[in-house]
């Protein structure tokens, strides 16, 4: 029996060191390496312009994210002058203050592509937005535009309806941005599955709305009994709306186009009717792929032009119908948060 009360005693004893002795870990080391990797980094914008909502949203985003881990971010602009965004990569790379890391939103398939082969040269890492370009940059975030232009073509022939005319106007960019180009491919891909749908005009806007507007006039009264449109960019959409109403169509005429989900822009004109079907982008999560290729990049130890990445953002043609609280984002949001700090 004393053995027994002897054993008990010992157990106990042991039991309560074990759960008293304290037990220390290692330091994490994530921390510190990922300061030391990140801090002090600049990273530039060099988008087709600063006045439109795409840019000012990523800049938002990736100026907060930069800034809390220790970084510089800068913005240029060259005003959709294709000339004046190559003297800013230029001057940018040939700097003291170089980038590490080279945000460009092309305006086509090869203008800056020399100059992002120097920046890669001279060590920043060259991250391609929205447009792709004939170059290997070391990430591409934005669009897969065959897809996106498939749901645009999928969400025309719905609106139309199976007893409409079947009859599909185009207004595209231009005949170089490969947003453009591509979005027409995947266009294509889905009329040529649906051959009793035809486009019967598609005429380019050059990305502005005035233009949008007097080519889809035009478009109107060549075939008033046409039974969507879609337009290339919801920038230029306004122009095509315009001459819808115009032609007293509202309602007669399903309108799609593409933009980047601000709520002015997007969501509103959903609500009001004025576009048929809008296939969005995601920009805060496409602004959270940016600042996680750059982290990533910062923190590979690889040199610039090695990586090859490709990052899509997840997209679909939303309707009025399909409208939650959250589907857009706000710009005027965006610019009253920062300016309160």
């Amino acid at each position: 029996m004393k053995l027994i009360r002897t054993l008990m005693a010992a157990a106990t004893a042991l039991a309560v060191t074990a759960f008293v002795a304290p037990t220390f870990a290692a330091d994490d080391p994530g921390p510190a390496a990922y300061a030391q990797a990140l801090k002090g980094k600049r990273v530039m914008l060099v988008p087709l312009a600063m006045g439109f909502d795409l840019a000012q949203g990523w800049s938002h985003y990736l100026k907060k994210e930069v800034e809390a881990w220790g970084g510089t971010f800068e913005t240029r602009d060259p005003n959709w002058v294709v000339d004046a965004g190559a003297q800013a990569i230029t001057d940018a790379i040939s700097s003291d203050t170089r980038p590490d890391v080279l945000i460009i939103h092309a305006p086509d398939l090869n203008s800056y592509s020399k100059l992002m082969k120097k920046a890669q040269a001279a060590g920043t890492y060259v991250i391609l937005v929205d447009n792709p370009a004939n170059f290997p940059a070391d990430a591409f975030v934005g669009s897969d535009w065959d897809r996106l232009g498939q749901l645009e073509a999928e969400a025309a022939i719905k609106g139309c309806g199976e007893n409409s005319s079947k009859k599909i106007g185009l207004v595209q960019g231009d005949q170089a941005n490969s947003s453009s180009l591509y979005q027409y491919a995947g266009i294509m891909k889905v009329l040529d599955k649906h051959p009793d749908y035809k486009v019967v005009a598609k005429p380019d806007s050059n990305w502005d709305a005035t233009t949008s507007r007097n080519v889809t006039t035009t478009m109107l009264q060549q075939n008033p009994d046409i039974c969507s449109i879609i337009d290339f960019w919801d920038g230029d959409a306004t122009g095509a709306s315009a001459a819808i109403r115009d032609a007293k169509l509202d309602g007669k005429v399903f309108l799609v186009t593409t933009g980047g989900g601000e709520k002015a822009a997007d969501c509103d004109k959903l609500n009001d009717g004025t576009y048929g079907a809008v296939v969005m982008t995601d920009l805060a999560r496409q602004s959270g792929d940016m600042n996680a290729i750059i982290k990533f990049l910062l923190q590979s130890g690889q040199p610039a032009g090695t990586s090859h990445t490709y990052i899509y953002t997840l997209e679909k043609a939303t309707t009025k119908a399909d409208l939650k609280p959250d589907s857009c984002w706000d710009l005027k949001a965006l610019q009253a948060e920062a300016a309160a700090k």
